[in-house]
C-alpha cells in the first residue's frame, strides 16, 4: 500500500473513541457502592441501631420493643422468602405478628410463656394455612414445617435471651454478649481479609476462612476478657466463653448462607438501607445470644 493511500485511510478514518468522565469515573464508583450497597445509609442505620440498643440497656422497655421488632420482621422475612420461591402459602404477617408476641412474652413470664406462645403460635399458623391461604403450592405439612423453622430460627433465639435480660444482671450479660458480638465480626473480617487464605465453607460461604475464625476468637476472648474484669468476674471466663461465641456465631452465620443459597436471594429483604433484611443483620446474633444467656443464666452467673 502506497504512502499516499496510507494517508487517505487515516484522514478517512474516525477518531479514536475518548472515554467520558462518567465512564472513566466508573470504577471509583464501583469501588464505593461494593455490592450495590449504600455506604451512608449504611453507616446511618447502624449508628441508629446502635443508639436505640444503648437507649435500650438503660430503659428496658426500649430494648423489648426493639426485640419485638426484630424478630417480628425478620420471621416475616423468612415467611415471605419461602413463599415467593416456592409457595409454601405461610401467612407471613400472622407469622411476624406472633414471632413479636413470642418475644414480650417470654419477657414477662419466662421460659414457661416462651415454651407455651411457640406451642400456641404454631397451632395458630397451622389453623390458618390449612384454612385460609388458597395459594399454596405444597403440603399442608411442608407449609407448617416453614412456620416451624421461622418460630425456632428468630422468635425461640431471641425469646431465650429475653428470659435472661428481665433478671437482676440481664443488661450486664447482653451488653457483654453484643461486645463480643462486634468483635467477633470486626476481628473476624480483619483476620480474614488480610490472612485468609483457608476456606472454611467454600460451597457455602466462600469468603470466610479458618483465619478469620480464629481472629474473631481472639478478638472476642481479649475483649471478653476486659469486660469482665472490669465488672469483677474472672477474666479467664472469657476463653470458654469466646469459643462458644464465636462457634454459635459462625453457625447462625452459614446457616442463614445455606438459606438464601436453596431460596436463590441475596439478600432476605430491603426493609434496611445499605444492609438488606433484618435477617442479614440477625444473622450470626441470635444463635450467639441464645447461647450467652443461656450460659450466663446456667453456668457462669455475672
Amino acid at each position: 500500500m502506497s504512502a499516499r493511500k496510507e494517508a487517505k485511510e487515516e484522514r478517512g478514518a474516525p477518531p479514536a473513541p475518548q472515554p467520558s468522565p462518567q465512564t472513566a469515573a466508573t470504577p471509583v464508583k464501583s469501588r464505593s457502592a461494593k455490592a450495590g450497597r449504600n455506604l451512608p445509609a449504611a453507616i446511618s442505620v447502624g449508628v441508629g441501631f446502635g443508639v436505640l440498643l444503648v437507649l435500650g440497656l438503660i430503659y428496658q422497655p426500649v430494648f423489648v420493643a426493639i426485640a419485638t421488632g426484630a424478630a417480628a420482621l425478620g420471621a416475616w422475612e423468612i415467611g415471605h422468602v419461602l413463599n415467593t420461591r416456592r409457595g409454601y402459602g405461610i401467612p407471613e404477617y400472622l407469622l411476624g405478628a406472633l414471632s413479636g408476641a413470642i418475644v414480650v412474652v417470654s419477657f414477662l413470664f419466662g421460659f414457661t410463656g416462651l415454651g407455651i406462645a411457640l406451642a400456641v403460635s404454631l397451632l395458630a399458623l397451622l389453623l390458618s394455612s390449612a384454612l385460609v391461604r388458597a395459594d399454596r403450592q405444597v403440603s399442608l405439612g411442608k407449609s407448617l414445617s416453614g412456620s416451624a423453622l421461622a418460630l425456632l430460627w428468630v422468635p425461640l433465639m431471641l425469646g431465650i435471651a429475653m428470659v435472661y435480660f428481665q433478671t437482676d444482671h440481664g443488661e450486664r450479660g447482653i451488653l457483654m454478649i453484643l461486645l463480643m458480638a462486634i468483635c467477633n465480626d470486626t476481628f473476624g473480617f480483619i483476620a480474614g481479609v488480610n490472612w485468609g487464605k483457608h476456606p472454611m465453607a467454600p460451597k457455602i460461604s466462600p469468603k470466610k476462612s479458618w483465619e478469620g475464625l480464629a481472629g474473631s476468637f481472639v478478638g472476642s476472648a481479649v475483649v471478653g476478657a476486659i469486660a469482665l474484669a472490669v465488672m469483677g468476674s474472672p477474666w479467664y471466663w472469657a476463653i470458654p466463653l469466646a469459643a462458644v461465641m464465636v462457634v454459635a456465631s459462625t453457625a447462625g452465620d452459614l446457616v442463614e448462607s445455606v438459606f438464601k443459597r436453596r431460596m436463590g436471594v441475596k439478600d432476605m429483604s430491603n426493609i434496611l438501607p445499605g444492609h438488606g433484611g433484618m435477617m442479614d443483620r440477625l444473622d450470626s446474633i441470635l444463635f450467639a445470644a441464645a447461647a450467652g444467656c443461656l450460659i450466663f443464666r446456667f453456668i457462669m452467673p455475672l
